[in-house]
């Protein structure tokens, strides 16, 4: 597993094959080098509109899915278990067009991961993410919550 997170390009090229991303037309546009930064994209199309003609609810909830989880299973290694373990979202308005999640992993939320995890304790990091339209008006908020914590190494 860790070849695929070795490579960045790999991991992208791959998520964007994943048939739950691939289907619901949802592409990852941008994965940095150091795995702190993933812009997700999805567009408008009639296979993912809604009953209103609007982006499915379904399709913008996935958009976020494993992002958090990949990010940090590719930055903390083998020596983690990272789950993803809630999630919620709120529509605020339809999508009606592209929209986009940009996501960050900053320092200081990896720094609360490891000083919560040193001893093998689990911990349970939430983000939050911003799914927008092209103007940037919010469309969407989630929240995720993981699951992570330091493989037992008898």
């Amino acid at each position: 597993m860790q070849l695929i997170f070795a490579r960045p390009r790999l991991l992208k090229f791959l998520m964007n094959c994943w048939p739950p991303f691939w289907g619901a037309g949802i592409r990852i546009e941008h994965l940095s080098k150091d795995y702190r930064y993933c812009r997700i994209g999805l567009v408008l199309r009639w296979w993912n509109k809604n009953a209103n003609r609007t982006q499915y609810g379904g399709s913008l909830f996935s958009m976020t899915d494993p992002v958090y989880s990949m990010l940090l299973m590719a930055i903390l290694g083998d020596a983690y278990v990272v789950w993803d373990r809630a999630a919620q979202i709120t529509f605020i308005k339809p999508g009606k067009g592209r929209v986009y999640a940009d996501i960050h992993l900053r320092q200081d939320q990896l720094n609360e991961i490891l000083n919560a995890t040193q001893n093998g304790h689990k911990h349970f990091p939430r983000f939050r993410i911003n799914i927008v339209d092209e103007e940037g008006a919010l469309i969407a908020e989630v929240e995720r919550t993981l699951y992570v914590r330091k493989k037992y190494r008898p």
